[in-house]
């Protein structure tokens, strides 16, 4: 066992020693345990097995079939060209009156050069369009669908059916969720109504209430916010009168009475008690009957009642 860890030891120092030779040479970099050889990659350009290849995966085919164009760029629209310029003008005054003061240059601000790409592809596929319908009139191929043209549909009737049910669903819960949306805010701006209302009501009362009692104190004798009180309790009479009359609320009214204390209203007092005009003798009513009739006679009766017999 000692033998074995001799040997380890060993070995961990030759390996040492040739890391140590590896890196004074210049074979290893601080931080790296490997020696990494770069290799460059060349690229070859072979046209003659190129052009060999296109022969042979080109199919001849006529031109219809394939309608490939080779085609200069389309001249380059007036208001285009205008456009172009206006907007190199207020990218370079954006830019110089920026932080840093740099001079401006087109050709390296990214934002006209995509521009100036998509007008350029845009010409391109303009000069193949005019090139391509000029060569289909002259083989005497159509280039317009006729009016009566009919074209099957590439989705089945009952999938574009399903289709119409889901944007059907989709906007019946749009319009559901709109309606929600709007009952809410409905909800939130009547209760916000609802709360100025009890704040303004509040504050007049306090209003009053503070006027009221400089007057006690003497400080004031100015009344005038009692009359104001009242025509406003007034008007507010007027407007439910003018509603019209409500005779729910009229009986209750008769069976409950209206406004004041309620509890021990049905008591008898002494004006109550010594009240006998509506008293009158003559009437049944006014007594119980002591008679009763029909009663079950005693159990004493009854069971003389079965000695009898």
């Amino acid at each position: 066992m000692t033998d074995f860890i001799l040997n380890d030891s060993e070995s961990e120092v030759d390996s040492d020693e040739e890391l140590q030779e590896a890196f004074a040479k210049g074979f290893l970099k601080p931080g790296l345990n490997e020696v990494v050889e770069k290799t460059e990659k060349t690229y070859v350009n072979n046209k003659a097995d190129l052009n060999i290849k296109l022969k042979e995966i080109k199919l001849k085919l006529p031109w219809v079939e394939t309608l490939d164009l080779v085609t200069s760029v389309a001249p380059m629209a007036p208001d285009v060209a205008l456009q172009i310029q206006q907007t190199v003008t207020r990218r370079k005054n954006i830019k110089e009156n920026s932080r840093g003061n740099k001079i401006y240059d087109p050709a390296e601000d990214p934002v006209l050069n995509e521009f100036k790409r998509e007008n350029l592809i845009h010409r391109q596929a303009q000069a193949a369009i005019i090139e391509g319908i000029k060569r289909l009139k002259d083989l005497g191929i159509a280039t317009r669908r006729p009016d009566d043209y009919f074209a099957e549909m590439a989705k089945s009737d009952e999938h574009m059916q399903k289709v119409r049910k889901n944007l059907l669903s989709k906007q019946a819960g749009q319009a559901r969720a709109e309606k929600v949306r709007q009952l809410r805010e409905q909800k939130k701006i009547s209760k916000r109504v609802q709360i100025d209302a009890k704040l303004k009501q509040a504050a007049e009362k306090k209003q009053m209430l503070e006027q009221l009692k400089r007057v006690r104190k003497g400080k004031s004798n100015n009344l005038d916010f009692l009359e104001e009180n009242k025509s406003k309790k007034n008007n507010t009479s007027k407007g439910a009168q003018g509603k019209g009359i409500n005779k729910k609320r009229i009986s209750k009214d008769k069976k409950f009475g209206f406004g004041g204390k309620k509890r021990g209203s049905k008591l008898n007092t002494r004006e109550s008690s010594n009240e006998i005009g509506s008293f009158n003798s003559s009437n049944k009513h006014n007594f119980r009957s002591k008679k009763k009739n029909n009663q079950r006679p005693g159990k004493s009766k009854r069971n003389k009642a079965k000695g009898k017999k």
